[in-house]
């Protein structure tokens, strides 16, 4: 069982309420943007108006990386569709490396390579707009890709940029390779400058790595912005990946998030509670949730996972605050964040090798010591009503149990 830190826990709403009104206060003497939206007294920095919740879709790189076509894209869309993913909010169809040519054309344009995607770039953005979706596409702020397979859009962003604009490109993914060296605070925002004056509005995701700490930065650069290195399909970099993401939690706003990197739900690399604790962690902390496995022969134990509406409901929260570890005692954890109603989200999760009973005491998560909460089960799809003081439940190794507490009026 978990000790009581009320200290730690005191620490942390006393954060939240300075995060709120700091931020309402900013807002209402600073000159927003043109195009940037408040949500809940503060600003999403980054003018283009997207991103008011974490992006949810998929993207091919975890399950494909250069293995990819044209063929492959519009069947993920269609399976988007047909599987009611898409239904649920999984919307972006994300094209990562390797879709171009090794060299730029005459004009200095990219140029989609024409083994694989023969019919371009844009008419595959009309396909996928036409099933109600969302096409997004890779770049790298150096002059080649990671794959080394095409070049990068150092020196040409506000090419590039038009180029995708006129694509129909709705996101862009932009890495960090072979960038000679120049910082990211230099060569990040050339580009978010470029998708500004692009003529279309483009989600913007930074993946450079959580070098010189984006999230310092970056909101006022992109929509989201990864804060680890790349994920990996097993427990430790999965688990790595969400203790260096928590770091920055108090970053993440509405329009501009942290990115602990894609879902590795359903590549085969964890067991079905470890991608169970991966999804619950990632819905929590208001990661982008980009699905990385092949959706076009998804199982059904993958399925259920990802299509938990009330999970997803956690990470579309219009509150947008990012949740967090407020409890840990070895290898036991609580992680809650408010949501919006006064609503607390909760998990607790056991990282050891054998069940465990965890608890979280109201003091841990912002409760008053008097209130009556009832507790929804999300992933039993249960409630236990009048819950007083604390919420006690044996957890299995590598495991998660999720909530959502509601107060009694």
């Amino acid at each position: 069982m978990l000790s009581n830190d009320g200290g730690f826990i005191s620490r942390l709403i006393i954060w939240l309420l300075v995060v709120v009104v700091a931020g309402t206060a900013h807002a209402a003497r600073i000159h927003l943007p043109k195009n940037t939206s408040v949500v809940n007294g503060r600003p999403s920095l980054l003018s283009n108006g997207l991103g008011l919740t974490p992006p949810m879709g998929w993207n091919s790189w975890n399950h494909f990386g250069c293995k990819i076509d044209e063929r492959l894209i519009r069947a993920t869309a269609d399976a988007m569709v047909s599987s009611g993913l898409a239904g649920l909010g999984y919307k972006y169809i994300n094209i990562d490396d390797c879709w171009g040519e090794l060299n730029r054309d005459s004009q200095g344009h990219l140029v989609p390579k024409a083994s694989t995607f023969p019919s371009g770039i844009k008419a595959l953005a009309n396909y996928v707009h036409r099933k109600g979706l969302k096409l997004g596409i890779y770049s790298d702020a150096g002059i080649q890709t990671c794959s080394k397979t095409m070049p990068g859009s150092l020196g040409h962003e506000e090419q590039d940029a038009k180029t995708f604009a006129s694509w129909g490109v709705d996101y862009l993914k932009y890495d960090n390779c072979e960038n000679t060296g120049i910082g990211p605070k230099e060569r990040f925002p050339k580009m978010s400058k470029a998708l500004l004056n692009s003529g279309r509005r483009i989600f913007f995701s930074l993946c450079e790595w959580g070098q010189e700490d984006p999230a310092t930065w970056a909101p006022s650069i992109g929509n989201s912005w990864r804060t680890t290195g790349d994920i990996e399909d097993n427990w430790n970099r999965m688990t790595n990946n969400a203790d260096q993401n928590d770091n920055w939690a108090s970053h993440a706003r509405p329009g501009a998030w942290n990115d602990p990197d894609m879902l590795e739900v359903g590549n085969g690399g964890m067991t079905k509670e470890e991608y169970r604790s991966h999804f619950s962690i990632w819905a929590l902390v208001k990661a982008p949730l980009l699905i990385g496995c092949d959706v076009q022969s998804i199982d059904r134990a993958t399925f259920e996972l990802l299509s938990n509406k009330e999970v997803i409901a956690v990470n579309q929260d219009k509150l947008g605050i990012q949740g967090r570890k407020v409890k840990k005692y070895g290898d036991l954890e609580v992680w809650a964040g408010p949501l919006a109603h006064k609503r607390v989200a909760v998990i607790l999760w056991n990282r050891g090798s054998s069940p465990s009973n965890i608890t979280a005491y109201w003091s841990d998560i912002g409760l008053q010591p008097t209130t009556i909460v009832d507790a929804r089960d999300l992933w039993r799809h249960s409630t236990q009503s009048g819950v007083k003081y604390q919420l006690s439940a044996q957890v299995e190794s590598h495991a998660v149990n999720m909530y959502i507490l509601t107060p009694h009026a």
